[in-house]
């Protein structure tokens, strides 16, 4: 029982059908199928829990954020009026452990509840970073899950010390099977008509990232120029960072299932094999 399987999986939300408008739908096609192989791929293996970084959940000044409440739930609205919801129950056993490793190794984490101590109100809002791969995921799989967020005021080396001590509580523990999904939407300015404009920086991010998930080298993230990084506005580096720390752990092969720019954000779909 350890790690099984890691993945970067992309949350916009547009992948969910749903979610895209009619001109919209065939453009994320490519993410879409690749989505559904890494949860097929996951249902394979039966993790006992999904440990998902997500980069909108809570955003604590200095801090990384670890969901300790008993469940999580929200809905999504897309831009065809329709929307989707889901539910899921949390692994707080396993995130409160997070918590006291944490701390006990001085790392800045906060664990967090909302509504409840405990019981059904214990219900923290889901995030749309959450919620689009596990639309996804959760089909196939009645696992727990466990919502990481990590900080951008950090240094990155820290989120990736984080990422270590999660591979190592995985690896260590002999009744679960785990999953980590880092849920990461890649640079967001490869458009002019984009909400951050464009620069050119994006593509060079993305090259970057999509280099160092075939050559298996996430730790590569470690030595990106923070000035390319805040031209490019990525939504993925630091999530991506505790998936470079997690396989430092735990060695897994990558493999590259899909990268698109099908609007003004790239996205990328990898698998993590344990090696």
């Amino acid at each position: 029982m350890t790690l099984v399987y890691s993945c970067i999986a992309p949350h916009g939300g547009e992948i969910i059908p749903e979610l895209a408008s009619s001109s919209m739908l065939p453009r994320f096609e490519e993410t879409r199928q690749a989505m559904r192989v890494l949860a097929r791929r996951i249902s394979r293996v039966r993790p006992h829990t999904i440990v998902l970084a997500s980069p909108h959940n809570l955003r604590l000044l200095a801090r990384i954020a670890v969901v300790t409440s008993e469940n999580s739930s929200g809905q999504l609205k897309g831009s065809s009026k329709r929307s989707v919801s889901l539910r899921a129950s949390c692994d707080r056993e396993f995130a409160e452990k997070i918590v006291r490793e944490s701390e006990a190794e001085r790392l800045p984490v906060v664990g967090a509840n909302y509504g409840t101590t405990s019981g059904p109100a214990s219900d923290i809002p889901m995030d749309w970073g959450t919620l689009v791969p596990l639309w996804f995921v959760l089909k196939r799989t009645r696992s727990k899950i466990v919502i990481v967020a990590p900080s951008r005021e950090i240094p990155l080396r820290t989120n990736y010390r984080f990422g270590q001590l999660m591979g190592k509580l995985m690896s260590r523990d002999r009744k679960k099977r785990f999953v980590f999904i880092a849920s990461a939407d890649q640079a967001h300015a490869h458009s002019r008509s984009g909400p951050y404009g464009y620069s050119p920086a994006a593509s060079r991010y993305d090259s970057f990232v999509v280099d160092a998930i075939q050559d298996n080298d996430l730790k590569r993230l470690l030595s990106l120029d923070p000035r390319l990084v805040e031209r490019a506005k990525p939504d993925s580096l630091w999530q991506m960072t505790l998936l470079a720390g997690v396989t430092e752990v735990v060695p897994s092969q990558s493999q590259l299932l899909s990268y698109q720019v099908p609007s003004y954000y790239g996205m990328a779909c990898a698998g993590f094999e344990p090696a």
